[in-house]
């Protein structure tokens, strides 16, 4: 059985710790995935607070995830960036890896913009490549690993949320012009998650391709999930880190791959979600 939801009075201790720690307030939530947590070297103003200092939230135990909040100032739009994740492949329940989440809303912040780093299934799909989240597939969702199992507060969201449009349409499009502009290899298509840890077998590629995903991961759907249920403005990006081996025999993936496509990727990332934001003022 699945962790109860967080009550509202532990979100609140939570925002009002983390609100206690600045004199700015974020407008915009980043949650940095495998490799990317890089993007924060921008941030002026910056006040760090490790997640073991914050109530409730839980640590980050993977490489590439430093596991750390940042706030401060990008391009003088304020934010609250979550240097890492934590997982659920880590032992952790879909409600606590999704609570910073819940911590964000409870500061009243109106956008939350989610990265991550993914497997390219999509033949079409390079290393290095950006892919904007037109849609989800989560798998762990379907299988009763819902963050938003568990009692309802209707002051938050309501019980059976309509999610044909998690992706908010009008940043997507923001982001498409941006890209453009930018001259970036933005991608359009539909992540699915699975749970991790271990990489897909060739049957499993063969079978997310089936069902339609272009690029697969082991987060962001449950973040996704709890920001529109609160009625946050969610956009996804994936970082294409590796084009994914569909046969027997193929070189073997490593987390160390994720992590070097990391810094193309955050090279990419970090002018369209710094123009996205320029947008936001």
């Amino acid at each position: 059985m699945m962790n109860p939801q967080f009550s509202r009075s532990e979100i609140r201790e939570a925002a009002e710790f983390i609100s206690g720690k600045t004199t700015l307030v974020p407008r915009a939530g980043l949650i940095l995935g495998s490799g990317l947590s890089d993007l924060v070297a921008s941030i002026g103003q910056a006040t760090r607070i490790p997640y073991a200092s914050i109530p409730h939230f839980v640590p980050s135990t993977v490489e590439g995830h430093p596991g750390e909040l940042v706030i401060g100032l990008l391009d003088d739009f304020p934010v609250l960036a979550m240097r890492g994740r934590a997982h659920m492949y880590e032992g952790y329940s879909p409600q606590q890896v999704t609570f910073p989440v819940r911590a964000m809303w409870g500061m009243s912040v109106k956008y939350l913009i989610i990265t991550n780093a993914a497997g390219a299934l999509n033949p079409a799909y390079r290393a290095g490549d950006l892919m904007l989240i037109g849609d989800h597939i989560g798998l762990p969702n379907m299988v009763g690993l819902n963050p938003l199992y568990g009692p309802n507060d209707p002051t938050i969201g309501p019980r059976f949320p309509d999610m044909s449009r998690v992706y908010d349409r009008e940043l997507r499009g923001w982001a498409v012009e941006d890209g453009r502009r930018l001259n970036l290899p933005l991608h359009q298509g539909v992540y699915v998650m699975v749970s991790g840890p271990s990489f897909e077998t060739p049957a499993d590629l063969r079978f997310l391709r089936i069902i339609g995903a272009d690029a697969v991961g082991m987060s962001t759907v449950p973040e996704a999930t709890v920001a529109h249920h609160a009625g946050m403005r969610v956009l996804g990006i994936s970082g294409i880190s590796n084009a994914l081996p569909a046969e027997p025999g193929a070189a073997a993936l490593t987390h160390e791959e994720v992590l070097e496509a990391g810094q193309v990727i955050v090279s990419r990332m970090a002018p369209l979600i710094r123009s996205i934001l320029r947008r936001l003022v």
